[in-house]
């Protein structure tokens, strides 16, 4: 764990998160543990969460980048959050862009159930997801539908305003990998 690394933790810390088996239980464990360290460790644990390498395997994680810190125990207002650009942010609501909307996860799921034993090959090669967080997803996913739909969600999350039905089928339906038409020509259906 890379908060260990940085010494972010006690020894008993660590042991008490690692032994924690649910992802979003282990996360909370860990801020926790963080917050009662202080200031010093919850800078450690931002530093650490804008590093390119948790970044690129934690895209969700990108506003990190812009976060800025505010010292209250020094009373001094080091730095404000940027307030992102109304034009930046993607909302709920379909997309559609040049005829074609955005996945949602409706078709995610959809196509996750058609993906069999291959699931990381079509990961790796169509979809360009790294080795590390395809094992990631494996570990925090015990089911094969959900692993596989945690990483087409993890994709369409990367792709942001790319991540189109049609992009999704195209990259699909090409190679080694490429799946039955029927299995994903939905996502050509216009809605």
């Amino acid at each position: 764990m890379h908060a260990d690394s940085r010494c972010l933790l006690s020894v008993h810390g660590y042991q008490q998160v690692k032994a924690c088996r649910i992802p979003c239980e282990k996360v909370t464990d860990l801020l926790d543990l963080i917050i009662q360290r202080g200031p010093e460790a919850a800078r450690g644990l931002l530093k650490l969460l804008k590093e390119h390498a948790l970044q690129e395997t934690f895209p969700m994680l990108c506003f990190i980048k812009d976060l800025q810190i505010n010292t209250v125990s020094s009373g001094i207002n080091k730095r404000k959050r940027k307030t992102p650009d109304p034009r930046e942010i993607i909302p709920c609501k379909q997309i559609c862009k040049k005829g074609s909307c955005l996945v949602h996860e409706k078709q995610l799921m959809t196509v996750a159930r058609t993906i069999g034993k291959c699931w990381r090959e079509i990961g790796r090669l169509a979809l360009e997801i790294s080795s590390v967080k395809l094992e990631q997803i494996e570990e925090d996913n015990s089911i094969h539908v959900e692993r596989v739909f945690a990483m087409l969600r993890y994709w369409s999350t990367c792709q942001r305003e790319k991540a189109t039905a049609a992009h999704l089928h195209s990259l699909l339906s090409q190679g080694d990998w490429a799946l039955p038409p029927e299995s994903i020509d939905f996502l050509l259906e216009t809605k």
